[in-house]
């Protein structure tokens, strides 16, 4: 049986109809980016223009907007089989003849695209605050070097990570709570090495940026085969290892 995004696409769409139903995938989407907006838009406002002060600030509050790629998907990916498993929903859909990779995909995908526009509008609300209420040396600091480029490129690779680890955690998990938090600490590893880049730790240029961009979305897919292959749709179903 060949691949087919039609499944794909008809697992995706009963996702997003069940995160509809839920109230916690519901709230986390809503609060995380609200949090991480005006957090940032704060300090950003009420920051000193003059010095070190000015870099650390700047980094800070663009750092935030890089916490919503990591924590959002995070829970709601980890939600993604274990919690099918609690409300019993899990089964049937297994018992289908949709492939263990189509599954995977749709499940992935309904984590991730909701977590990257939602992302990106908060990033543009972000600079559009900036550029309105921050005082002149800020917003120029904002744009100067590769601090969009970070968040550009970054903020999809973050999230897909964050989606394969939380994936991997619940096919693997029969609480939905606890392998919420191991997805949440299992997808900071990432965040770390970007926040030393945004709070000017590491210096990169475009080309070391683009580097490491590069170097996360192999760990991304290599991420993506592992969870492949471990994939224990008989295990899921019965409850018992092949």
């Amino acid at each position: 049986m060949t691949f087919s995004w039609t499944r794909v696409g008809a697992i995706l769409h009963k996702e997003v109809r069940d995160y509809r139903r839920n109230r916690f995938v519901i709230g986390t989407m809503a609060a995380t980016p609200v949090l991480f907006i005006i957090l940032p838009a704060i300090q950003l406002i009420a920051a000193d223009a003059t010095g070190k002060n000015l870099s650390v600030h700047v980094g800070l509050s663009l750092l935030y907007m890089l916490v919503i790629p990591v924590v959002m998907p995070s829970t709601v990916s980890a939600y993604s089989v274990a919690g099918e498993r609690e409300q019993g929903t899990l089964e049937p859909v297994l018992s289908t003849p949709i492939r263990s990779e189509e599954f995977l995909v749709g499940k992935a995908l309904a984590a991730f695209l909701p977590t990257l526009v939602i992302a990106y509008a908060v990033f543009g609300i972000f600079l559009a605050v900036a550029g309105l209420f921050a005082r002149p040396a800020i917003d120029s600091a904002i744009f100067a070097g590769t601090h969009v480029l970070v968040q550009l490129l970054f903020t999809p690779l973050l999230a897909g990570w964050a989606v394969w680890v939380g994936i991997a955690i619940s096919t693997r998990s029969s609480d939905v709570r606890v392998a919420q938090q191991l997805s949440v600490l299992g997808s900071a590893p990432p965040l770390v090495i970007v926040a030393l880049v945004s709070l000017n730790v590491i210096t990169v240029s475009t080309a070391l940026a683009i580097g490491l961009a590069v170097a996360l979305l192999a760990v991304d897919l290599l991420a993506w085969r592992v969870v492949a292959a471990t994939f224990d749709r008989e295990r899921l179903v019965t409850g018992r290892s092949r």
